[in-house]
């Protein structure tokens, strides 16, 4: 294949990590605002992560089989249109104001954002160099950093009012008052959500109009293996060490993330006294530090070894993520900053590592580690309930603990997989 057509197939397949980064960093503005709009307990709120997350452990392995049979190009067409129907239902959802039809349509979107994930992240490290796949999938998902401020400044300027009410005012106000009140804040989704997924649908049709190259993963396609019926395949893949520590690692990291960011307004508001604005700002500063890290851990890479710096920011956010528990005023916001910045690297790394070497089973592999991704249900849950129970300050200490799993992953391959990396530069 021609090298001009190769590289514009990277950047548009690149585009799509912005797609979904952008509707995956909503949630952090979404929390606290259904929270807020239906008067929800914390617990009730971790449920937009569930709705998102779980959506991640369900579709993939159906994701791979259809790209078995339709290739890269159909997954990716199927989860975009999945991705716009989620966001046009959030306009009957707010106008029922019904919260178990919001959790539905983010279902939805986010099984769309399945498809695309399992997708995208092996089409970006299988299309071009292998000596480059690390760095080339961070600097994809360095667009994915872009989102997380773009989404911040979004949900920031249309969908925040700003506007906080205190149980005492909610008690002190007439019952149509208040309806009225919460209807407008349940409304300020419709928009934002319907503009974004004609958005999503053009990009579609580009995408439909469009030659992409087909990727045949070493090894596909051979006879024995065509040949085994779908579960023993899928079996199969526990055998494979790297692959599942891989997956109980991306599993911990996603599940730090979705604390970090879900629950990062409610945070700042809580234990720094900020007002829903000021705390909207400081998730699109630590979303912009997070992009900032994907760039430096990019170039950082083409220096260091990628399992020594994932060590590294490992350890540090565990101490910067133990330091917003312990401290008091806004220092506790500027450690997740930096926490923010630290998990740049973690996601794109941890995939490339778990899928290496997979040749054949490259495919279903990836499925199983985006399915890992319901960590961001079950420890966003978990914070919400150590929350209610204690403050949401001390149930910060439930993504310190997945750093702190990510860092003994890390630390045990830093010498092991060194001489591999080396090698294939």
């Amino acid at each position: 294949m021609p090298k001009d057509k190769k590289l514009f197939a990277v950047a548009l397949i690149t585009s799509l990590f912005f797609i979904w980064g952008f509707a995956l960093n909503l949630n952090p503005i979404l929390i606290p605002h259904l929270k807020k709009a239906f008067q929800l307990t914390t617990r009730q709120s971790s449920l937009v992560d569930v709705s998102a997350y779980f959506a991640y452990f369900l579709l993939p392995i159906p994701a791979a089989q259809f790209m078995k049979r339709f290739g890269y190009k159909g997954g990716i067409l199927f989860g975009l249109v999945l991705v716009a129907i989620g966001m046009f239902l959030f306009y009957p959802a707010a106008g029922a104001m019904n919260y178990p039809f919001f959790l539905v349509a983010l279902f939805i979107m986010f099984s769309g954002s399945a498809f695309l994930e399992t997708a995208a992240n092996p089409y970006i490290t299988v299309l071009g160099d292998p000596a480059g796949a690390t760095t080339r999938i961070n600097l994809a998902q360095s667009f994915n950093g872009l989102a997380a401020v773009s989404a911040g400044f979004v949900g920031r300027t249309f969908i925040l009012s700003g506007i906080t009410l205190s149980d005492k005012q909610e008690a002190a106000m007439s019952p149509d008052k208040l309806h009225a009140y919460l209807t407008h804040e349940a409304s300020s989704v419709q928009m934002p959500f319907l503009i974004t997924g004609l958005g999503v649908l053009i990009v579609a049709i580009l995408i439909y109009f469009t030659s992409l190259p087909q990727i045949k993963e070493e090894g596909e396609g051979e006879d024995v293996h065509e040949r085994k019926p779908f579960f023993e395949r899928m079996l199969s893949l526990f055998s494979e060490k790297e692959l599942m520590a891989g997956v109980l690692a991306q599993f911990f990291y996603v599940g730090a993330q979705a604390c970090i960011w879900g629950f990062f307004v409610l945070f700042a508001e809580k234990v720094a006294n900020m007002d829903e604005k000021s705390a909207s700002f400081f998730l699109i500063s630590g979303s912009a530090c997070f992009m900032g890290g994907r760039f430096v851990g990019t170039l950082l890479m083409k220096i260091f070894n990628p399992v020594k710096l994932l060590t590294v920011y490992a350890l540090l956010n565990v101490l910067l993520t133990v330091l917003a528990v312990i401290l008091h005023g806004n220092f506790p916001v500027y450690a997740l900053l930096g926490v923010d910045f630290f998990m740049s690297i973690m996601f794109p790394t941890i995939f490339s590592l778990s899928i290496r070497g997979l040749g054949k089973k490259t495919k279903e592999g990836s499925s199983l580690v985006i399915m890992s991704i319901v960590g961001g249900a079950v420890c966003a849950y978990v914070l919400g309930i150590v929350a209610d129970v204690s403050n949401i300050q001390i149930a910060y200490l439930v993504p310190a603990f997945c750093f702190l799993y990510i860092f003994v992953y890390a630390f045990k391959r830093v010498k092991t997989t060194e001489l591999k990396v080396a090698a294939a530069h």
